[in-house]
């Protein structure tokens, strides 16, 4: 039986500690839910405190790396990928999620966004910028839900 793959896509230099507070709780309660994080896999921002989160609740994690070898590579990171696409690994990462959760905003956070609206992937929005979401609820009003906790992240996850 194929095992539930939860994206968690966020900012990496520029995530606000409130992003990366959210993004260890949502990797804690991914795991506790038994479902599989997949993160950009690096270490830094939303990607690693995802997968510190879901490491501390002994969940299991994938990390979707945009170059050739582990060099920046979270060491929360159980299966990596190596792509040597670089940005252009994030429709890799919106095809292997069942849902795509986005914890903050950033640049290409809402490439992620934008190409899992275009898959029709559930996309659920965990962050405070409010144009944000305006702008992507209006392109896909029955499949971008906004959220304000990572608890109601998870809840969103299993109603949908």
């Amino acid at each position: 039986m194929k095992k539930t793959i939860i994206g968690v896509m966020g900012p990496g230099e520029t995530a606000t500690s409130v992003d990366l507070e959210n993004a260890y709780q949502l990797g804690q309660l991914i795991a506790k839910q038994g479902w599989i994080l997949l993160t950009g896999g690096r270490n830094i921002g939303v990607m690693e405190a995802a997968s510190q989160g879901a490491k501390s609740a002994e969940g299991l994690t994938l990390g979707i790396l945009p170059g050739a070898t582990s060099l920046g590579m979270s060491e929360a990171v159980d299966i990596a990928i190596f792509t040597n696409l670089g940005n252009a690994r994030n429709i890799i990462n919106v095809l292997s999620s069942d849902v795509i959760i986005a914890c903050g905003m950033g640049a290409g956070t809402a490439s992620e966004i934008a190409l899992g609206i275009k898959q029709q992937k559930t996309v659920i929005l965990l962050n405070n910028n409010l144009e944000s979401q305006v702008f992507f609820k209006s392109l896909s009003p029955d499949r971008v839900y906004i959220v304000e906790t990572p608890t109601e992240a998870i809840e969103t996850v299993i109603y949908c």
